[in-house]
């Protein structure tokens, strides 16, 4: 996975730039689509179980491919995060996984911080995909990515009854549960405190500023997924180069 291929350093760098942007351009068009489409699927099963069906737009992907202010938001940042991932690991296999993970975080934070959602045609995907990277220990011993990936799933599975059963209400959707598995068979067990505490932290610190702000209420939720995919998309960039992934 660490092999690395013909080419200079510096043009798969800028290759991988140039292939952010039109990637990043499709995550937007994803991450429009696939929360609508998901929603119509809902809505057929309800309807097929004997439900009321609910008023819902017509999804034409086509319409999802546009550009606005977030679409070139998300395509630089794409570039800029597929650029590093090969100057940091080189021009190999590895960065291209690299590649497709950040692709994945990015779509699961800007799906989350719209709808709430964390789709399990991302989530579980990108955990298998995690442990098949591990296979041979590109990131973590396989072992420590099988651990990972339980231990992630149930700290927050234990973290997300004990807050309803003191409280009655539900602090994570089920989401949550499955990126943190998926981040934690890329990165190994060793890695699960230091992803869960910084993302823990980070959506802290944003939660009380948008509170004191007055732009998030009392009882209102706060995505958590976005602040699990940039703590995935740094364990990658710094945690793997410092050989702490």
């Amino acid at each position: 996975m660490w092999q690395e291929f013909l080419i200079d350093k510096t043009w798969a760098t800028l290759l991988a730039g140039l292939s952010g942007l039109v990637a990043g351009w499709g995550l937007g068009a994803l991450s429009r689509w696939l929360p609508r489409r998901l929603e119509q699927l809902w809505d057929q099963q309800r309807v097929e179980a004997g439900g009321q069906s609910q008023a819902l737009p017509i999804v034409d992907w086509r319409t999802d491919w546009r550009v606005d202010a977030r679409s070139v938001v998300l395509a630089l940042l794409t570039a800029l995060l597929f650029a590093l991932c090969v100057w940091r690991l080189g021009p190999t296999p590895i960065a291209v996984c690299g590649m497709a993970l950040v692709a994945a975080l990015l779509a699961l934070a800007w799906i989350d911080a719209e709808t709430g959602l964390l789709p399990d045609v991302l989530t579980l995907p990108l955990m298998w995909l995690g442990l098949l990277v591990n296979l041979h220990g590109a990131l973590a011993p396989l072992t420590q990515a099988v651990l990972g990936a339980v231990a992630g799933y149930l700290f927050l599975w234990v973290i997300f009854h004990a807050f309803r059963l003191v409280t009655g209400r539900e602090g994570m959707g089920h989401g949550d549960f499955k990126l943190m598995a998926a981040l934690g068979a890329w990165f190994g067990l060793a890695a699960t405190p230091t992803l869960l505490l910084g993302a823990s932290l980070a959506g802290v610190v944003v939660g009380l500023s948008l509170r004191l702000s007055g732009r998030l209420g009392r009882w209102q939720a706060l995505s958590f997924g976005p602040y699990l995919a940039a703590g995935g998309i740094l364990m990658l960039l710094a945690g793997v180069s410092l050989g702490l992934g």
